[in-house]
């Protein structure tokens, strides 16, 4: 089973993890509804909701690129009844824009708490809510969720809280969905690396850019991610749900064990991704 004639609604798509899962579906003819804010080229990060569209229609897939913020219910909701029109149903969404600040609470300002709030617990959350009408129509229907196992250690706390929180809202929203929309036949499931993903967004961390070139070494290549997440979006959405896969795991129980060639530098150690141990 492949992802031909489905359609996609993945935010965050402009870019990153978002556009290679974007990528591979439309090698299979898939139409993805590109839900990201980037409109305009970004003075740090590459890539634009055209830009991606352009990539999606070049490796053969449709593609409908969509200005949306989803911290804006509005937006959200318009965006889907733009990808209905012209698609006419949404079989999978990939909830994968986020937003990371890493700091401790009495430096975390306001302003970041909100956005990673908005962003990552309340932004999944409207997204799935606008796209579980739709979904329950599908043949094999999907919600993919790019967020964390929910371990609970203090060490996974203490250093950066808010995000922590906002992340472990994400997965939350799988759990509680997963049992919700089981007799629906909707699968719900959590995906994230096991080691860091050399994303664009980085360029935005890092200004020092031979700081970022030696922190990219031990990185993967997002290509790993959208991998995995194919095996799963491609499983029959009644054999597996409430699941929170990692990526690795998911390609070894596909047969894939040489992992090298998803690395930045294969002779450099890789670093583990937050809350994998």
């Amino acid at each position: 089973m492949g992802l031909q004639n489905q359609v996609l609604f993945i935010t965050g798509a402009s870019r990153g993890i978002g556009k290679e899962i974007a990528l591979l579906a439309a090698k299979d003819g898939a139409a993805i509804i590109i839900a990201s804010k980037t409109a305009e080229a970004h003075p740090k990060l590459p890539g634009t909701i055209y830009s991606a569209a352009a990539e999606i229609e070049a490796a053969g897939g449709k593609a409908l690129p969509l200005s949306v913020d989803i911290r804006d219910e509005n937006q959200i909701l318009a965006a889907v009844q733009k990808g209905i029109e012209a698609f006419g149903k949404i079989d999978i969404l990939v909830n994968n824009a986020s937003a990371i600040f890493l700091s401790d609470t009495l430096h975390t300002p306001a302003k970041k708490l909100d956005l990673m709030f908005q962003v990552n617990t309340r932004g999944t959350f409207l997204c799935s809510q606008a796209c579980i009408p739709h979904l329950k129509k599908s043949a094999n229907p999907h919600i993919l969720n790019m967020s964390p196992p929910l371990n609970l250690k203090p060490r996974w706390f203490k250093e950066h809280l808010a995000y922590t929180i906002s992340k472990y809202g994400m997965s939350e929203c799988v759990l509680g969905m997963a049992a919700e929309l089981a007799a629906d036949g909707i699968a719900v499931n959590a995906l994230w690396p096991r080691t860091v993903i050399a994303t664009a967004a980085m360029q935005a961390i890092f200004t020092d850019p031979e700081a970022l070139k030696e922190i990219q070494r031990h990185c993967r290549k997002p290509a790993i991610v959208a991998e995995a997440a194919y095996q799963i979006l491609t499983k029959p959405s009644r054999s597996a749900t409430g699941q929170f896969y990692i990526d690795e795991e998911v390609l070894k129980q596909n047969g894939i064990t040489d992992f090298s060639p998803y690395a930045i530098d294969p002779t450099a150690n890789l670093q583990p991704d937050f809350f994998v141990e």
